[in-house]
């Protein structure tokens, strides 16, 4: 069975942040990153070179597969903010609806910056989500 490459390192999330080139995305980058460990209660930690995660969880899927998964995290990439959101949970489509201007994918919530959104419903977005993988999961938190 193929072993995830996406893990925690020991690598600093400062200096991650510090190297993002664009000002505006560092800075949306550390609210992001304050707004994630005040819901999850975790210090953030590099997950891979380029994935700031908070929280972790254990997960084993009917297949026999498992592993470990950060509960929520991000990245702040080139083309947008990735912010790994796990839908699922009844209000998720709602609350996209009332989000603002973003695009998805699966398990990735992609916004260009922080001011084309609504941050109360991003803060509820990830808490319900983080909540959704505590309640499935019964993840390990911090």
């Amino acid at each position: 069975m193929a072993e995830l490459k996406t893990r925690p390192t020991d690598a600093s999330v400062e200096a991650f942040l510090d190297a993002v080139e664009d000002e505006r995305k560092r800075s949306d980058a550390r609210v992001v990153a304050g707004m994630m460990a005040e819901i999850t209660g975790a210090t953030g930690v590099m997950w891979g070179s380029s994935i700031v995660g908070f929280g972790s969880y254990h997960y084993r899927y009917a297949s026999g597969r498992e592993g470990d998964f950060l509960e929520t995290g991000f990245s702040p990439r080139k083309r947008a903010l990735t912010l790994y959101v796990m839908a699922g949970f009844s209000e998720y489509d709602d609350l996209l609806d009332r989000l603002g201007k973003h695009t998805t994918g699966k398990s990735c919530l992609y916004v260009k910056r922080l001011s084309d959104i609504d941050l109360d419903v991003l803060r509820e977005l990830l808490e319900r989500s983080v909540a959704h993988i505590r309640e499935k999961y019964s993840a390990t938190g911090p």
